[in-house]
């Protein structure tokens, strides 16, 4: 019976360049939805600098949302049990106020 579940398992070879594996530093994200995508944009925001700029923008469908919460809710507790609880600083850091709309209702991050 094991042995049929892994001949139905199918596998998928992920590519990855250089350039890509490099990865993109992000310290805000802002999240926007609409009834059939969300709109999750990585930006990189620097003291001192008025202008903000989104690195990457990444569109996703409401069930893979939900996913990406749910694997990183699992990380978040695997890197917990090994390195202990990650403390948020949220309050100690000042509020942003952005005038950007999406077009649909606004999210946070």
């Amino acid at each position: 019976m094991e042995d049929d579940n892994k001949e139905n398992e199918q596998q998928i070879n992920v590519e990855l360049s250089e350039e890509m594996a490099e990865g993109v530093y992000s310290n805000l994200a802002m999240i926007a939805h609409s009834n059939s995508e969300f709109i999750l944009d990585f930006i990189r925001l620097m003291p001192g600098v008025p202008r903000a700029k989104v690195k990457a923008r990444i569109i996703i469908t409401p069930e893979h949302a939900k996913r990406l919460i749910a694997a990183l809710k699992d990380n978040i507790n695997k890197y917990e049990d090994q390195y202990g609880p990650i403390h948020s600083t949220q309050d100690n850091e000042p509020t942003f106020n952005f005038p950007i709309s999406f077009g649909g209702p606004g999210g946070e991050a």
